[in-house]
């Protein structure tokens, strides 16, 4: 399977031809999501080309209650088949031993580690997924821009980007359009700025 191939192939086709086509190749699909801004529209375009599709949700337990009460919102408006993951130590015990360290702090690494790429992994080797929908898009992150509408994980998965050149103007149009909701006050613990990769797709 040829990346750069599929990805000319892609080009110029609307985000649900690319599900379409990215459903058509793969065997054990999943759709992860944080629930951050504009993750309904990733959820939405993905649940309407197939229902049962396995949601991984990684929940770090530093979520706002506005991001709480937006995640139960779409999961009872798309009706999601969402899989919960969450890190083995609570919040109150880790705010004991680590507390949120800062980005310089040499406990970042080991924290993120515990509340994101730790609850990740295992719900990848849960899955053992060949497609990956995410909600990544170009002008977010530099490695972001680095990849495109299809790339491949360092674990091999087909990583798919159906909205990977839609601006935030074209996803409010496509929320707007299909009457669904959004949330902003959203807090990721391990990357503080909103330029920083999070991790999971180096």
């Amino acid at each position: 399977m040829n990346i750069e191939e599929i990805n000319k192939e892609l080009k110029g086709k609307s985000p649900q031809e690319i599900v379409s086509w990215a459903l058509s190749v793969a065997k054990k699909p999943v759709v992860t999501t944080n629930f951050r801004p504009y993750e309904s529209a990733i959820l939405h375009l993905v649940v309407t080309e197939q229902k049962d599709i396995p949601v991984v949700w990684c929940d770090t337990g530093y979520n706002t209650p506005q991001t709480y009460k937006h995640a139960e919102e779409l999961i009872e408006k798309l009706s999601l088949d969402v899989k919960l993951y969450v890190p083995k130590q609570t919040v109150a015990h880790r705010n004991v031993v680590l507390g949120l360290p800062s980005v310089d702090d040499p406990n970042h690494a080991v924290f993120t580690e515990q509340v994101k790429l730790e609850p990740f992994k295992r719900a990848m080797n849960e899955h053992q997924p060949d497609v990956w929908f995410t909600n990544l898009r170009k002008g977010q992150t530099a490695f972001r821009d680095s990849i495109d509408i299809v790339s491949v994980s360092k674990d091999g998965i087909l990583k798919v980007s159906p909205f990977y050149n839609f601006s935030d103007e074209d996803l409010d149009q496509y929320l707007a359009k299909f009457d669904l909701p959004n949330e902003f006050k959203y807090f990721d613990p391990t990357k503080v700025e909103s330029n920083r990769e999070c991790g999971l797709h180096i």
